[in-house]
């Protein structure tokens, strides 16, 4: 056997036992390339007013920066509205999701546009994984159980989103916040990716170390997958509000 025939018998070798552990992590990327727009991405239990403690910093640098109104219906209408976001851009963009919205920014970051991604405690499914069942491998965070439906509309209560959504806010900012709570269809839950912009995109994600939404250690899992450049922040799911100088800075760093 030859180095060349060697080399790929050990690829073959380690990919074969990485599947078989249900775990294949993304390849090691390049640095991002240089980008001058950044477009956001809210998740549930929210609208684009989410990203207004990070915006002024980031325009304060010379950047571009949209926050894309997330429908919250169904996954391929929130895909399609961000990336008619994304086709207004003028060159390389670095593309932000959080919670929710990771899945948006998982589907629509292979947009030739979009130079790396950021996940700030988002979702970041595999192509084509059952998010909902690589979430039940770790205990249910609290909030989950504060999730009300008048009909087809979901949305949480008062007391869940003050206390397992932005618990380390103080409260009368937690009440604007959930006065501007957008409700989300049933139908957006059953949305599945078809594309893993992270396998190729250089990735950042910033965990939330005290989140009550999504499972911190649900969180660092996906970061390690995707062998993102990651940062723990001592937050509640809300860290771009909570955090906004961190999370600013780690955008600044996927912007290259």
């Amino acid at each position: 056997m030859n180095r060349r025939e060697f080399s790929a018998s050990m690829f073959l070798g380690l990919s074969a036992a990485a599947l078989a552990r249900g775990v294949m992590a993304a390849p090691a990327m390049a640095a991002p390339a240089k980008a001058r727009n950044i477009v956001m991405v809210h998740g549930l239990f929210a609208d684009g007013s989410c990203w207004s403690e990070v915006i002024p910093l980031l325009q304060a640098k010379g950047f571009n920066v949209t926050a894309v109104q997330n429908p919250l219906t169904t996954l391929p209408e929130a895909v399609d509205a961000c990336r008619r976001v994304l086709d207004r851009q003028d060159g390389p963009t670095v593309l932000v999701g959080h919670s929710f919205s990771g899945m948006i920014v998982t589907e629509a970051g292979v947009h030739p546009k979009v130079a790396s991604l950021v996940y700030v405690a988002a979702r970041a499914p595999d192509a084509g994984e059952d998010y909902t069942a690589l979430a039940k491998k770790y205990p249910t965070p609290p909030a989950s159980n504060g999730i009300v439906f008048d009909g087809d509309e979901g949305r949480l209560t008062e007391e869940s989103f003050i206390r397992d959504f932005a618990g380390d806010l103080p409260k009368e900012k937690s009440r604007a916040l959930f006065a501007v709570q957008e409700p989300f269809k049933k139908a957006l839950l059953t949305g599945k990716t078809t594309n893993a912009a992270w396998r190729q995109k250089p990735s950042f994600y910033a965990v939330s170390a005290d989140d009550r939404t999504i499972n911190p250690d649900l969180e660092r899992y996906m970061a390690k997958r995707m062998n993102a450049q990651t940062i723990e922040l001592k937050s509640s799911h809300v860290s771009m509000i909570s955090h906004p100088r961190e999370i600013a800075d780690l955008i600044l760093k996927a912007a290259g």
